[in-house]
Parts: C-alpha cells; sequence; structure tokens
C-alpha cells in the first residue's frame, strides 16, 4: 500500500480535484483506493456525496477528538465509507473507491493536538511527539488496511500538525498548482517546510521517514490555439529553475465539467460522454493517472 499526500499551501490550486480523479481513476484500473479528507473544507467528501445525502455520517473530525478525549485512538476502519455513485461504476471493472470524511469542525483539531505537545513550537521536545505525529501513520498499520493498493490524502493548504500526521504517514507527494506567480511562489517553501519536518522527526524516531515529491501537476491550463498562455508558460518555467519534479501531464481548466462532476458526485474522469472539451480534460486526467502510476509504481 502507498500513501500519497496531496498538497500545496495556496488554496484554490485544484488539491482536491487531482485527489478525487486519480483515485476515481485509479479504481476505474482495478485498484482498491482509499481517499482520506483531511481539509475542513471538506471539497473531496462532497465530491462523492450531494450535501443533502450527507447526515450522520461518520467524519475524521470525530476521530482525532476520540484520540484528544482519551488519548487512546479508535480503530481508524469504522470511519471508512463505500460512495455509492462511484462504485457502482468502478466495482464492476473490478476496483473500489473508499472514502474516510471531513468536515468544518476538524479546524478545532490542530489546537487541541498542539496544546497537547505544549504548543505549535519545539513539539519534538514533548514525550508524546511521535504518538501524535505517528498517529495517522499507526492507524493505517491496521490489518482492515492491508487490501488497499494507495491512500491518497487530500491535505488543508498549510502545514498545521493534521497534516504533519498525513506526511508522516506518506511515502509520495503530490503537488497540485495553478500556472501563476502566486501559485508557484509557495512550492519551494513546501519543499524546504518537508524537508525540516523529515530531519526533526528522523532525529527522535527510531523508524525514519522519508516522503517523496513526485512532482509539481498544472492545473486549470488555459489554452490559445498555440499552446498554454505565455504568462503560464513562465511560472511552469519557474518550477524547473528551482528544479523541482514536474508531471508531463497537465490538467486544462474547465469549470463546468468539474462542477457538474460535483453535482453528479462522480469525477470527471469517470463522467458519461460529453462535449469535444468535456473528452479532452477526461483524456487528460487519464493520462495523469498513467504518469502517477510510473513514478510510483503501485
Amino acid at each position: 500500500m502507498s500513501v500519497v499526500s496531496v498538497i500545496n499551501y495556496k488554496g484554490g490550486v485544484g488539491k482536491t480535484t487531482v485527489t478525487a480523479n486519480l483515485g476515481a481513476d485509479l479504481a476505474a484500473r482495478g485498484r482498491k483506493v482509499l481517499l482520506i479528507d483531511l481539509d475542513p473544507q471538506a471539497s473531496l467528501t462532497y465530491s462523492f456525496y450531494r450535501p443533502a445525502d450527507f447526515t450522520e455520517q461518520p467524519t475524521i473530525r470525530s476521530w482525532f477528538e476520540a484520540f484528544v478525549a482519551a488519548d487512546a485512538p479508535e480503530p481508524l476502519g469504522k470511519y471508512v465509507l463505500a460512495p455509492l455513485a462511484v462504485n457502482g461504476i468502478v466495482q464492476p471493472l473490478g476496483g473500489q473507491l473508499h472514502l474516510i470524511a471531513s468536515q468544518l469542525g476538524l479546524v478545532d483539531v490542530d489546537l487541541d493536538l498542539a496544546a497537547g505537545l505544549g504548543g505549535s513550537r519545539f513539539q519534538r521536545n514533548s514525550p508524546r511527539y511521535l504518538r501524535v505525529y505517528r498517529l495517522l501513520a499507526e492507524a493505517l498499520t491496521d490489518q482492515v488496511f492491508n487490501g488497499y493498493d494507495a491512500v491518497l490524502i487530500d491535505c488543508a493548504p498549510n502545514f498545521n500538525l493534521v497534516t504533519r500526521t498525513a506526511l508522516v504517514a506518506s511515502d509520495h507527494v503530490i503537488v497540485p498548482a495553478r500556472p501563476d506567480y502566486l501559485s508557484t511562489l509557495g512550492i519551494d517553501l513546501l519543499r524546504t517546510r518537508l524537508s525540516t519536518l523529515v530531519d526533526e522527526y528522523n532525529s527522535v524516531a527510531e523508524q525514519p521517514i522519508n516522503p517523496e515529491i513526485i512532482g509539481v501537476v498544472y492545473t486549470m491550463v488555459q489554452y490559445t490555439s498555440t499552446g498554454p498562455l505565455l504568462t503560464q508558460r513562465t511560472s511552469v518555467e519557474t518550477t524547473s529553475e528551482i528544479e523541482m519534479p514536474v508531471f508531463r501531464q497537465t490538467i486544462r481548466d474547465n469549470k463546468s465539467a468539474i462542477t457538474e462532476a460535483g453535482q453528479r458526485a462522480i469525477p470527471a474522469v469517470l463522467a458519461p460522454p460529453g462535449s469535444p472539451a468535456v473528452e479532452t480534460l477526461r483524456y487528460e486526467l487519464q493520462q495523469l493517472t498513467s504518469e502517477f502510476l510510473a513514478r510510483t509504481r503501485i
């Protein structure tokens, strides 16, 4: 089982779109996939459930809160959901997609976890450091998760403690970004923060971690008759200058197709045949999955 965190400091860069479609296409190719929504905005959750249909469902917030209250985590497997619409498509193809959902209250959990470590700074001096930082990693060692091929974690657009538990549990990291100055500005900073986390964690842990950034995925790319806009090509070139790996496949801007996918609770990569623009988007998403498989060998 490979664990992959999807993260960028900036919101609105297509992070959830990449996670949802990558997970759905992997399942359509016969893989068993678990998606974990660690963003309090719960956009990944609502990619597979209409808000009106998502009531009284267990969420990752409750799992973290149970740990804070009792200092002992519950089995994470009891929080796994199986969205009906998408599984109706991928199960006949031999795959399966499960989800651990999120909700807005997750934003408060980080403060509770940090308080248990004595605050937001110098946390590795706390005797509970490894217990908290390895919370998600340990939960995923439960035998109930043995059959999964991939776990994709949609992280919040920050580097808070909940996000760090995801990175500690991860083998790989994907960084979605829009090809503009502000979206690419924080990519090198993210790499630096990840490196610092790895160094600090490994200085006190017996089992070292080494989550690898396998690439930046450029999303919401706008095209002219001659290709991507010049300003966007310049932003992509900036990423190469800092020697950050970049996925060859980009994802074009198609807000209507993404919106319609959300309304159907089925990611665009599995949408029924549509206009040429929709088919082009689907092709790009499928190519992204193929490149992801080549980079991770899942």
